[in-house]
């Protein structure tokens, strides 16, 4: 499925050396169905060639705003009028100054000020320039202004130097597009999940965990952040980035056993939606070993572990949200058999008023997935499909639940 199938995105480009990630940002945006309109600053032309970019995108660049190519040879008005939105790759310190403060004196900055559709930028530059107080000012009167910033990150810069400032890779810059097209069905709301599987310690190098790889509960995060929402994400031990980071409304917060998700989640009740994704362990080992259990120790006899019961995280949380009237608990479900009559049952037993549960003996690990929402009186199926777009079809049922 492509994300942005029929959208038209003006692709402007001002100057610096992190122009040579848009070429591989226009094609990605046109493989996810967008349609690519590629205007440039004269800076820009020394770092990328209008012929490389007309070649990539199938469509003739501006540059110039007295382009006669435009039959009223008003670029600058026909190009915006055109977009659904503007995204400006990379965008200097000089270009997003300008545009903070309305000057208009090229294409890009005369298009930015006549634009009646949305504007994201994408900022690239030194990190001096980027911590510069100006420039902090013209980000800040941007942000007021109503553009979506996206970016920068920090990292090695052509200059040699390292911090702040380095544009965001064509990738993350994709995600961000996407993103900003997403219905913000979940805008001012907090969402708190919890993802991955824990793990329960034997001794200081083994222990007892399962199959959960994150993934769900991963892409639901990102789902919830594309919907406008802040994100609480708590993980169990996995190896997934943190979905759309750059944002900055993401916390994350890493944990080992049941017991310390149990506590990062209590202490975190403020939010208006909790999904209880992560695959928690129902018993941890009572008596585990400080030391590594040598089998030289053991002997010829099998270690006796003894297990005791780890707290209900999922529980603990629905007994709150009966109190205090939030937040609204979805929890989730990996059965073996008897697929409805065991969700319908874990769903009464632990008070929450919806429980997805996993379509399949087996779907940890794997991208797509197919689900069957219960609720105290219906059920819906949700058809075989990746995680992000089930994640996005959880996150657009919920919003009409709050």
């Amino acid at each position: 499925m492509n994300s942005l199938q029929g959208k038209k995105i003006l692709l402007a480009m001002s100057g610096g050396i992190a122009a040579f990630k848009v070429a591989e940002l226009a094609r990605s945006l046109i493989q996810e169905g967008a349609e690519v309109q590629v205007a440039m600053s004269e800076a820009a032309t020394h770092f990328m060639t209008p012929v490389t970019m007309q070649a990539l995108t199938g469509k003739p660049v501006y540059v110039s705003q007295w382009d006669a190519r435009i039959p009223n040879n008003m670029a600058h008005i026909e190009l915006s009028r055109q977009a659904d939105v503007i995204l400006i790759a990379p965008a200097s310190a000089d270009l997003m100054a300008k545009i903070s403060l309305g000057l208009a004196d090229d294409l890009i900055s005369t298009i930015c000020l006549a634009k009646e559709c949305p504007l994201i930028v994408v900022p690239a530059m030194n990190k001096q320039m980027w911590d510069n107080p100006a420039t902090q000012r013209n980000v800040a009167q941007l942000d007021k202004d109503g553009v979506t910033v996206l970016g920068p990150t920090s990292g090695s810069q052509a200059c040699g130097e390292n911090g702040m400032g380095r544009m965001l890779e064509a990738h993350q810059i994709l995600e961000g597009v996407i993103s900003f097209f997403q219905e913000k069905v979940l805008k001012g709301k907090k969402v708190l999940i919890t993802a991955g599987p824990t793990y329960e310690a034997i001794d200081p190098v083994r222990g007892i965990t399962n199959k959960s790889s994150g993934k769900m509960g991963f892409a639901l995060a990102q789902a919830a952040l594309e919907a406008g929402a802040e994100v609480h994400l708590i993980a169990g031990p996995c190896h997934l980035n943190t979905p759309l980071e750059f944002t900055g409304k993401i916390q994350r917060t890493n944990v080992t056993s049941a017991k310390e998700m149990h506590s990062a989640v209590m202490s975190d009740l403020t939010a208006d939606v909790f999904f209880s994704v992560a695959a928690v362990a129902d018993w941890h080992v009572k008596n585990a070993s400080a030391q590594k259990i040598k089998k030289e120790v053991a002997g010829s006899n099998t270690p006796t572990l003894e297990f005791e019961l780890n707290p209900d995280i999922l529980a603990s949380v629905a007994e709150s949200a009966a109190k205090n009237k939030k937040p609204y608990c979805v929890g989730f479900a990996a059965e073996t058999n008897d697929l409805e009559r065991h969700a319908q049952e874990k769903r009464i037993k632990k008070n929450i008023p919806m429980l997805v549960a996993n379509i399949g003996p087996d779907t940890f690990g794997l991208d797509e997935n197919e689900l069957l929402v219960i609720e105290e009186s219906s059920s819906q199926r949700f058809e075989k499909a990746d995680k992000l777009h089930l994640s996005r079809q959880l996150i657009r049922l919920i919003s009409k639940k709050i």
